[in-house]
C-alpha cells in the first residue's frame, strides 16, 4: 500500500478524540517533568554566587544527573515493557516531586556532595517518563503517523521549557503576596530554592489528570482494532523482561540510533543547561532582574525547537514514508555548519557583553535549538516506536534515550575540563564534533537499512 493511501486510513468514530485526550494528558504530564528539570539551569547563577561554584561545577552536577538518567533509561525502559507505561510515568512523577522538594528545602547544607546525591536520585526518577510515554503512544499511532507524533512530543517538551522560562524569572525577581489577616509573604530577589518548590505542585496536578484519563492501548478504551501494530499486533502491550531484552538488544539498528542520539544529547543539553550561565558569565547579564533579552532568547529557542520537531516529523512521514535516517543525517550536517559559524564568531570576539554580542549569542543558540531538537524528536521518539512497536517500544526508547544522556554526560564533563583552560571559547567547537558524529551514525543506519531491505522489510525500518 502506498504512503498516500496509508495516510487516508479511517479510524472508528470517536477514536481521534479519545486519542487526543490520551495524548494530551500524557503530553502535559511529560511537560511538567521538564519543569522539574529546567528549573536547575535557572538556579545555576544563584548557586555559583552562594557556594562559590563555577561553570565546571554546574556542568559536573548536570553530568551526574545525566549519568543517572541514562542508566535509569535502560532499566526503566525494560521495566516499562513489563508493567506498562502508565504505572511507570506515575512512579517517576512521584519520585521527581519528592526530589525537587528535597532540593528546595534541604540544600541549605550547600555542599557539592549534597547537590550531587539529590541530582542523581532525581535523574533516576525522571528517566521513567520518556519510556513510559513512548510505549503508550506506540500503541495509539500508526507507523506513518509517528513522525508527526514526534513533532507533538517536541511541542510538549517545549511547553514545559517555556513555562519554566516564564515562571523562573518571576520567582527569581522576588515578590510579595498578601495573606489577608495573616500578613504578607515576601520573597527576596534571587531566592533560587523556590525554583524547586513551586513546579512540583504543577507536576502533581497533571499526575492526577493522567491517572484518570490515560489508557495503555486503544483496546482498553473501546477501540480494539483501530491501530494495527506492524511488529506484533496481538492483544496487549506487556511482555516479559527477558523477551523485551532479547528482542531489542539484538536489533541490528538500535545501537546505530543510540550512537547518533548520544550526539544529540551532548549538543542539546550543553546548549540548554549551560545557556543561562553563559548569559550571566560571558555576556554579563543579571539573572535576578527579569532580563527581557534572556527571556526572549530562551523562548525563541523553544519556538525554534517546536518548528524543527514538527517539520522533521512531517517530512520523515510524508516525504520519506516513515524513514527517519535520511532526514536526521541532513539535520546533523546543518547543525554542524551552524555551530561552526558560532565558534568562529566566538573566536573573532563578536560574542561579548553588549547588544551586538547578546544578539549574536542568542541567534546561534536559537539556530542550534532548531536543528538539535529536530533530531531529538525523530531519533528519540519516532525511531523507538518503529523499532519496538507497542510491545517493545519501552526498552527501545530506553536504550536509544540512555545514549542521549551518556552523550550529555561525556560532553559536559569534557566541557568542564576544557572550560578551566579555554573558558567559554571551548563551548561551540566541542559541540561541532558531536554533531558530525551524529551525521556519521545516521549514514551507518542508512547503509545498514539498505543491506537489510531485501531480507526483512519490517526490521529494516
Amino acid at each position: 500500500m502506498s504512503g498516500k493511501h496509508e495516510f487516508m486510513h479511517h479510524y472508528p468514530k470517536g477514536f481521534r478524540r479519545r486519542r487526543g485526550l490520551n495524548w494530551g494528558s500524557l503530553g502535559m504530564m511529560y511537560a511538567s517533568y521538564y519543569m522539574c528539570r529546567y528549573n536547575f539551569r535557572w538556579a545555576g547563577p544563584g548557586m555559583v554566587e552562594e557556594f562559590g561554584f563555577d561553570a565546571s561545577d554546574i556542568a559536573n552536577l548536570w553530568m551526574i544527573w545525566s549519568l543517572a538518567y541514562g542508566t535509569g533509561q535502560l532499566f526503566n525502559g525494560l521495566l516499562a515493557d513489563k508493567i506498562g507505561g502508565k504505572r511507570m510515568m506515575l512512579t517517576g512523577a512521584v519520585g521527581t516531586i519528592i526530589c525537587n522538594f528535597i532540593f528546595g528545602f534541604s540544600s541549605f547544607i550547600g555542599t557539592f556532595a549534597t547537590f550531587s546525591l539529590i541530582a542523581l536520585i532525581n535523574g533516576w526518577f525522571q528517566s521513567m517518563g520518556a519510556p513510559g510515554m513512548i510505549k503508550i503512544n506506540a500503541a495509539w499511532f500508526r507507523r506513518n503517523e509517528r513522525g508527526t507524533f514526534a513533532g507533538i512530543f517536541g511541542i510538549m517538551i517545549q511547553i514545559g521549557q517555556f513555562t519554566s522560562n516564564t515562571l523562573s524569572p518571576l520567582l527569581l525577581a522576588g515578590f510579595t503576596i498578601g495573606l489577608w489577616s495573616l500578613g504578607t509573604w515576601a520573597v527576596e530577589p534571587g531566592t533560587w530554592r523556590l525554583l524547586f518548590i513551586v513546579p512540583p505542585f504543577i507536576t502533581a496536578l497533571f499526575a492526577v489528570v493522567m491517572a484518570f484519563a490515560v489508557k495503555e492501548e486503544p483496546s482498553t478504551a473501546g477501540y480494539p482494532d483501530a491501530v494495527e501494530d506492524e511488529i506484533d499486533n496481538s492483544i496487549g502491550t506487556k511482555v516479559t523482561i527477558r523477551e523485551s531484552f532479547r528482542t531489542i538488544f539484538r536489533h541490528p539498528l538500535v545501537w546505530f540510533y543510540a550512537l547518533a542520539y548520544a550526539s544529540t544529547g551532548a549538543v542539546r543539553h550543553s546548549s540548554d543547561q549551560m545557556s543561562v550561565l553563559f548569559f550571566s558569565e560571558r555576556l554579563a547579564i543579571d539573572m535576578n532582574s527579569k532580563p527581557i533579552e534572556v527571556i526572549i532568547i530562551l523562548n525563541l529557542m523553544t519556538a525554534a525547537a517546536i518548528v524543527g520537531s514538527i517539520a522533521a516529523g512531517w517530512i520523515s512521514d510524508k516525504l520519506f514514508n516513515g524513514q527517519r535516517s535520511p532526514v536526521a543525517m541532513g539535520l546533523y550536517l546543518i547543525e554542524a555548519c551552524t555551530i561552526s559559524c558560532a565558534a568562529i564568531a566566538m573566536f573573532a570576539g563578536w560574542i561579548q557583553p553588549g547588544p551586538g554580542g547578546i544578539f549574536l549569542g542568542g541567534l546561534f543558540l536559537v539556530l542550534t535549538s532548531l536543528t538539535v531538537n529536530s533530531t531529538h524528536s525523530i531519533v528519540g521518539a519516532a525511531a523507538p516506536m518503529d523499532i519496538g512497536g507497542k510491545k517493545f517500544a519501552g526498552f527501545a526508547a530506553g536504550v536509544i534515550d540512555s545514549f542521549q544522556y551518556y552523550g550529555s554526560a561525556i560532553g559536559l564533563f569534557v566541557f568542564g575540563q576544557l572550560f578551566k583552560v579555554f573558558g567559554w571559547n571551548a563551548w561551540y567547537p566541542l559541540m561541532v564534533l558531536f554533531a558530525l558524529n551524529g551525521a556519521v551514525a545516521m549514514f551507518l543506519v542508512m547503509r545498514k537499512q539498505k543491506r537489510m531491505q531485501t531480507l526483512n522489510p519490517i526490521q529494516s525500518s
